[in-house]
């Protein structure tokens, strides 16, 4: 046991062993604290100390964290409004952390009284017949979260309780009894947090029954009006989509949450790769043997950040980190699935990879009219494309210039080559690494201009990868036609064949 201050003890796992009724709790010193004034004392402490707070929320740290900071610091009850995929929920079971590790509760409360301030009758009545003999338990910060998702079908007695008329014949009590009630999920989590997720879709008369408990402390059960200063700090969360698509929060509720924080997607590239690779759900023999080469993992997320641009794609709706996540994951199992097919011990995604993690894009964006009449998969793949083009040109130099200009195109070499095969060329997604290796190299001055741009590659297959990202480049500034062989690869040609030869797929996607 150690002091926080001069008088609250915080107290450990060898504590809660020896404490277990209320004299030995006073024995301790133990004073009672509210829920706020936990995470306040624990936050002061974390921030004198340059503890970490919030472990693994990415991208908030100058932004929406010192938000969250302020307002318990204020003893401010939180909504946080973002679109999807915003870590809204995460950041609410973090706050967890800034709880003490256990809390004392009076043994059987079914709603976590602290035994220096019994809320019910029947615990008030305990402690004055029992005294200090009175057992007492100890609640872990774990157990002190609770979270619900708003659904149209939550109830009042979900949320506050109800009469229980089982309990009642049960135990022979009146109904004017107040042990015939049954608490809802609000008095459960008394003394720790309680979440309500998309706050918007719960209905407005349900979100009014939080009225009195957000600013009176009391609650209405049936017949029973019960003055219960329950002590728990609310944090909700919404969806900006949801005002209009499927309802609100009523301007009274509002008004009782003090601090409403915006969270945001991340702010670059490297923060979603961070955060992608982060909650990626990949097994050891994945991680052992794949490897995502940087370009790969940067294209993963300008799809996402394509998509929050695309005139197809609903931005009212937003774009979820969850689409990289998925994505990420695809890649990586297609390279596995290929490396166990050729029977090799390693292998690499590569930019092909990425058209077979359109299942993945799909289920992730809301497309607009216009985007349903273009397909939801021609549209995910012309995001691909949209990718390579956009990052293309932070790796390669000159990729815009036509030949006609004056100052020579460097890739001119690697296009005329091209002319030059009447049969096209194919990269197929179950060449293994030699053969994939090999053929990228028989490209006249394709590798050339790769080590020009990157002296830094050596690894022959990393640089494979390149070299494979400046064809489809080259094909996304129309200097070469790509056709996808669906499930199979690409063929790559110089675009007047690809005029004339539609065999295999469509068209290249620009």
């Amino acid at each position: 046991m150690k002091k926080t201050s001069a008088e609250t003890p915080v107290f450990n796992e060898a504590d809660i062993q020896k404490i277990t009724t209320l004299g030995a709790l006073k024995a301790a010193g133990y004073h009672a604290k509210t829920v706020k004034e936990e995470l306040r004392d624990n936050l002061i402490r974390s921030i004198q100390n340059n503890t970490p707070r919030f472990e693994g929320i990415l991208g908030y740290e100058d932004t929406v964290i010192p938000q969250i900071e302020n307002a318990i610091l204020a003893g401010h009850n939180i909504n946080l409004l973002g679109l999807r995929g915003q870590a809204k929920t995460r950041i609410a079971r973090a706050l967890v952390q800034l709880l003490d590790p256990y809390v004392p509760v009076i043994k059987g409360s079914f709603i976590n009284e602290d035994p220096m301030k019994p809320l019910t009758t029947k615990s008030k009545q305990r402690v004055r017949e029992e005294g200090d003999a009175l057992e007492i338990t100890w609640m872990a910060r774990a157990e002190r979260y609770v979270e619900k998702l708003a659904t149209p079908d939550v109830t009042v007695a979900d949320l506050i309780g109800d009469i229980d008329p089982i309990k009642a014949a049960n135990l022979k009590l009146s109904f004017a009894d107040e042990e015939v009630i049954h608490f809802g999920l609000v008095p459960r989590a008394n003394r720790g947090l309680f979440v309500i997720n998309e706050l918007p879709d719960l209905q407005a008369r349900i979100q009014v029954a939080l009225f009195n408990v957000l600013q009176e402390n009391d609650i209405q059960i049936r017949g029973f009006k019960l003055r219960l200063p329950l002590d728990t700090y609310f944090i909700f969360t919404a969806n900006p989509e949801d005002y209009t698509n499927r309802g609100s929060i009523i301007t009274p509720l509002k008004d009782r949450i003090q601090a409403q924080i915006v969270t945001h997607y991340p702010n670059n590239l490297e923060i979603g790769k961070a955060i992608t690779r982060q909650e990626a759900k990949l097994t050891d023999a994945m991680r052992d043997s794949i490897t995502v080469p940087e370009v790969i993992a940067e294209l993963i997320e300008q799809i996402a950040v394509e998509a929050r641009n695309s005139e197809y794609v609903d931005a009212n709706s937003g774009v979820s980190a969850r689409l990289t996540i998925s994505a990420y994951e695809n890649a990586v199992g297609q390279a596995y699935r290929r490396m166990l097919a050729n029977g090799d011990q390693q292998e690499v995604v590569r930019i092909s990879d990425l058209y077979m993690v359109v299942p993945a894009i799909n289920g992730k964006i809301e497309l607009v009219y216009e985007g349903e009449q273009e397909g939801s998969v021609n549209v995910a793949r012309q995001l691909i494309g949209s990718a390579i083009r956009s990052l293309s040109a932070r790796y390669f130099k000159g990729l815009e210039k036509q030949k006609r200009e004056e100052s020579p195109n460097p890739y001119e070499t690697i296009i005329e080559w091209f002319g030059g095969q009447t049969e096209g060329f194919e990269l197929l997604l179950h060449d293994d690494v030699k053969n994939y290796i090999q053929k990228l190299k028989t490209v006249q001055d394709l590798e050339k201009r790769v080590v020009e741009q990157l002296p830094e590659m050596k690894d022959a297959t990393l640089k494979a990868v390149y070299m494979e990202f400046l064809l489809h480049a080259l094909a996304q500034y129309s200097r070469l036609d790509a056709k996808l062989l669906v499930g199979s690869g690409f063929k790559f040609s110089d675009l007047i064949s690809g005029y004339f030869n539609f065999e295999g797929g469509a068209p290249n996607f620009n």
